[in-house]
């Protein structure tokens, strides 16, 4: 396997903490949200992690687009929604939901677009099997 990027970000507080990337272009405080009980006003790991999978899922959404139709990446929008849920078992996971929104193709071609694109999104890889994920697409 073969390393095409690595990052590291360090926290130092957990969910109240701060967050510094290696580069320095990641620095911000962290807050744990309101409704579960923190002081909210900083962001928090899950809108971090919303953002990286809409960023990540995104682009595989373009790649795939781009092999079958000319599309630009303003074409490609992707929503994602992640919460806390608490489990039967008392344990607490992740959910995701991402909505998509593809420009100038009809919806059977983006739905299929997507489904490849949920294929090969390393953010997908990654929480596939561990963390329940719906996808909603639309074609405009």
């Amino acid at each position: 396997m073969k390393t095409l990027y690595s990052t590291k970000v360090d926290v130092v507080g957990g969910r109240n903490g701060t967050a510094t990337s290696d580069d320095g272009l990641l620095a911000l405080k962290l807050a744990q949200p309101v409704a579960i009980g923190g002081r909210g006003g900083a962001p928090n790991p899950e809108q971090l992690f919303a953002a990286g999978y809409a960023g990540c899922f995104g682009s595989a959404v373009i790649h795939v687009a781009r092999g079958r139709h000319r599309i630009s990446d303003d074409q490609v929008a992707v929503a994602a929604t992640v919460g806390l849920v608490s489990k039967d078992d008392g344990q607490i996971a992740l959910t995701v939901a991402l909505d998509v929104t593809i420009d100038g193709v009809d919806p059977e071609t983006a739905e299929a677009i997507v489904a490849e694109a949920h294929r090969t999104c390393p953010y997908s890889n990654a929480v596939r099997g561990n963390i329940d994920v719906q996808i909603s697409v639309t074609a405009r």
